[in-house]
């Protein structure tokens, strides 16, 4: 409408005649003109101006519609084509009658010929100095006059009724201003928006309805179109009747003559408050949008399907490495993207060219920076947006760089598959790929070798010498390890000191022995650490898929079975798996099963062998040893149950089950009158290192009113050795300070040193066995026995000599100075008996 008044006033604007300026005409000429209703929702019409002998000086279509039926310029008498010449006359009575005619029915050639029924309105308004001009519209009102159902006055009255609701429902304000912008009217809604008469609004009194926020930009704008004459578009708050404010917008255009002065501003007011929510709504979500982007450090493409247009933002360059001159092609992205994922985004690529690209998508690429070339993981999530034909829109894709969290899982999942010492497979992994291999093996029918080394002694190193002497001999094997495998071999490290083996090149028993022979000597060399050469020697358990075991789990407690064979049988060896070790299996297993019925059954029985002096006879005290009594079978000895004593739960289970039964049977004997002497019980490593074992034993004594005097622990050398040495040290000095005797069994054929003797609080060396049952025949054993016993007499200490079995036996202990023994000679063990032997029965 604005370029049509531009258009309209300065071409006619130079006719002159002293006209009165009707503001009745006035209002009808803006109502015809600038009703905003009327643009929007009106009928196809065509707005005009023509002075007074008819020609058409200026028209606008205001409806796509109307070009729809009609063609041809209507300007000057050109619109005399389009009506007959009985309508010709009918627009001339009704102009000569009256300056504002009612409106004249006419009937209109269309396109194709037929004709279509229509409405002419207009008015005669005059300006001062100028020419009155005719302000006119031609309306279309075929589609919605029905001959059949009105009159055609029915319809004009109709026409009319619809073109007064639609002015007075107009939401917009009409006004019109003198050439230096002072405002000479204002339509009626003013003063129902605002509350101000229309009167106080002309000239600058309007000025006061606004936001004073917005009164100096407004002006300024006004004043500017004031000088250029260009048409005017500002918004600003109106101030409302009930003190609110609504945001407006103002535009005019200016009239102007032949010589381009300015003659009159036409204008409207229009409410868009609505609107200016929703930008503002609209911009504080995109700012959130934004920031939201920038904070999560995203990068986004947007793909126009319907242009072809492809956007990328600043973010994504800067990921990408792009200059902001790079171009958004496909060939850009193709040529940074790594070589393995260039295929699949070129996929990808063609189904956004072809539209079958999904409504949601994800996927995440590598690519080499474009500025430095470093490799990059980018994430990327997309949307597609289509019509309701289905056919793409749009489509967003935001990108994010996901490198630092793919390095993160990358570490996490390698630390949960890796051994960090040796950084060599774990037993997860070790375990998952002997799986596949299994699965594999037997799809193809090819076998292959499973074999477990475990190091020896590793135990003994970390405690004598700490865990970081162990920690370095662990990674120096596992580097050996690792060097000798076949090229073909997965290996691993499944535990402390045991590492594992898969080669398919080890799949036949003779392979497998010769491979281990080499490494057997191979990691027999010295390892050094901090200066000091650290011995190794390991123990391997081999078996073959197909030979051995036809499932994972069979397999590998094939090969754990041959294992546990090596180190039984003295270490530092190999064995290869055969069937009676499943047996020898089979019957640890019953052992431990059957030392667990005894504990809970409560079926442990101490037997006492008494410890007599060689001179007199006399009994000076007994060992508790360990019996367990089957409800049908009757009395085992330990030996039935002996794998159950390397099960540390177990074997403390069983000393916590003879001591209460020994204190028990001591306190019996005491409260019959008898005095037992020192009764011993055997204690072992794991006893000191499950709990408190010194606290526990004086604190049962104790509650069974028991004096530690009658009491005595015996250890072997070994409890000396490992990584609970000061625990045990700690607990022996707590029962000695107490009271109890501490005896060291066995002396002479473990690892102890002499400086044992000194350390701990040793009571009694017992002489072990295995140098008494020769003394008679073995020369070297009697030097032993005659050395223990005066290293006992030196250091002030009882010495024992155990397993004696014969008269001469016992001449032979008396004369190198050993006086007391114990062995089947001197009495055999026995279940507790009220009475205690006399030393007259034992010497008998």
């Amino acid at each position: 409408m604005d370029r049509f008044a531009d258009r309209r006033f300065g071409q006619f604007g130079a006719e002159s005649g002293p006209n009165a300026l009707d503001p009745h005409m006035l209002h009808y000429r803006n109502e015809l003109l600038f009703s905003p209703i009327f643009q929007q929702i009106s009928p196809p019409a065509v707005r005009w101006i023509a002075d007074g002998l008819g020609r058409i000086l200026s028209r606008d279509i205001g409806s796509d519609q109307f070009s729809l039926h009609f063609s041809g310029d209507i300007t000057g008498f050109g619109w005399r084509s389009i009506l007959d010449r009985r309508d010709w006359k009918a627009l001339a009575d009704a102009a000569r009658s009256s300056p504002r005619p009612d409106p004249v029915p006419v009937r209109m050639k269309s396109r194709s010929g037929a004709k279509r029924w229509g409405v002419v309105r207009m008015v005669l308004v005059g300006e001062p100095d100028e020419a009155p001009l005719w302000y006119g519209t031609i309306e279309d009102i075929d589609d919605r006059f029905d001959p059949d159902r009105q009159t055609l006055a029915e319809a004009l009255a109709e026409s009319r009724q619809h073109y007064r609701w639609s002015v007075e429902l107009s939401p917009q304000v009409p006004w019109t201003a003198a050439p230096d912008g002072a405002i000479d009217e204002v339509g009626p809604r003013w003063l129902e928006l605002t509350g101000m008469p229309p009167e106080l609004a002309r000239g600058r009194g309007w000025i006061a309805s606004l936001h004073p926020d917005d009164v100096g930009r407004t002006l300024e704008v006004w004043a500017e179109k004031l000088v250029s004459g260009d048409p005017v578009d500002v918004d600003y708050r109106l101030r409302l009747l009930d003190g609110s404010y609504r945001w407006m917008r103002a535009r005019a255009s200016a009239r102007k003559d032949a010589q381009g002065q300015i003659l009159r501003w036409y204008g409207t007011l229009e409410d868009i408050h609505a609107q200016k929510v929703a930008q503002r709504e609209l911009a504080e979500s995109e700012e959130r949008f934004r920031l939201a982007v920038q904070s999560a450090r995203l990068g986004i493409w947007d793909f126009d399907a319907t242009t072809g247009t492809r956007t990328w933002s600043p973010e994504f360059r800067q990921m990408l490495g792009l200059s902001a001159t790079e171009p958004a092609t496909s060939e850009t992205a193709l040529r940074i993207v790594h070589p393995e994922d260039r295929t699949r985004l070129a996929g990808m690529l063609d189904a956004v060219a072809s539209g079958q690209m999904p409504p949601h998508f994800e996927a995440t690429l590598r690519v080499h920076r474009a500025d430095n070339g470093a490799l990059r993981w980018i994430k990327s999530i997309g949307w597609t947006s289509s019509c309701e034909a289905g056919r793409p829109l749009r489509l967003i894709v935001t990108f994010q760089d996901v490198t630092e969290e793919r390095n993160i899982e990358d570490r996490i999942r390698w630390a949960a598959t890796h051994d960090p010492m040796t950084h060599m497979p774990n037993r997860a992994l070790w375990q998952e790929t002997l799986e596949v291999m299994t699965e594999q093996a037997r799809r193809s029918g090819e076998s292959f070798g499973l074999v477990l080394v475990d190091i020896d002694d590793l135990k003994r190193t970390n405690d004598m010498l700490g865990h970081d002497a162990g920690d370095a001999l662990l990674c120096g094997f596992a580097q050996r390890f690792a060097a000798s495998a076949p090229a073909d071999a997965m290996i691993g490290r499944l535990g402390g000191d045991e590492f594992g083996m898969l080669a398919p090149s080890l799949a036949d028993s003779a392979a497998l022995v010769a491979w281990s022979t080499e490494l057997l000597g191979g990691v027999r060399g010295p390892y050094v650490h901090n200066g000091r050469s650290l011995d190794c020697s390991v123990s391997i358990g081999g078996a073959v898929f197909g030979e051995h075991g036809d499932d994972a789990a069979e397999l590998l407690k094939a090969a754990d079975l041959a294992l546990y064979a090596s180190k039984s049988a003295g270490r530092g060896r190999l064995t290869l798996f055969h069937s009676p070790l499943r047996a020898e299996a089979q019957q640890r297993s019953s052992m431990i099963h059957m030392a667990r019925q005894a504990i809970a059954d409560d079926l442990v029985v101490p037997y006492y062998q008494p410890k007599v002096d060689l001179r007199t006879g006399r009994i000076l005290g007994y060992e508790a040893l360990l019996r367990w009594q089957h409800p049908r079978t009757g009395v085992h000895a330990p030996d039935s149950i002996a794998a159950a004593f390397d099960n540390a739960e177990i074997a403390v289970d069983l000393t916590e089950k003879m001591l209460a039964n020994v204190v028990r049977d001591v306190r019996r004997w005491l409260h019959a009158g008898h005095d037992p002497g020192r009764v011993a019980i055997n204690a072992s490593a794991a006893d000191f290192m499950q709990h408190d074992f010194a606290g526990y034993v004086l604190a049962h004594l104790a509650r069974c009113g028991v004096q530690p005097q009658h009491f005595e622990v015996e250890v072997t050398e070994t409890v000396f050795l490992g990584r609970g040495a000061e625990q045990v040290e700690q607990a022996l000095h707590r029962l000695s300070a107490a009271g109890v005797r501490i005896a060291l069994d066995d002396f002479g054929t473990g690892y102890a040193s002499l400086s044992h003797l000194k350390q701990y609080p040793v009571d009694v060396l017992k002489i072990d066995r295995s140098f008494v049952r020769n003394i008679e025949q073995d020369a070297g054993d009697a030097v032993i026995v005659d050395a223990i016993g005066k290293l006992g007499g030196s250091l002030g200490m009882e010495v024992v000599a155990e397993g004696v079995e014969t008269v001469g036996q016992v001449e032979l202990l008396l004369a190198r100075g050993c006086a007391i023994g114990q062995g089947y000679l001197l009495g055999r063990p026995q279940p507790w008996a009220q009475e205690v032997p006399s030393p007259k029965s034992i010497a008998g």
